[in-house]
């Protein structure tokens, strides 16, 4: 085999490994769209643990 096809498969490897790491390190940043729950559900948790009508200021009474 001549050298220049050594040296070519040789950075084809490196290449589709690096390509296979990045591809796993991308995959493990990021959550199936999927598994989260949608908008209305987040914001009806998020806007119902944090109720600020329950508190309200008008009922309290100031001297």
């Amino acid at each position: 085999m001549p050298r220049s096809k050594r040296i070519f498969l040789i950075i084809c490897v490196f290449f589709f490994l690096g390509l296979v790491y990045l591809s796993y390190d991308i995959s493990s940043k990021t959550t199936f769209p999927g598994s989260k729950s949608q908008l209305k559900e987040r914001l009806r948790k998020q806007y119902l643990q944090s109720d600020s009508t329950q508190n309200d200021s008008s009922k309290t009474t100031q001297r």
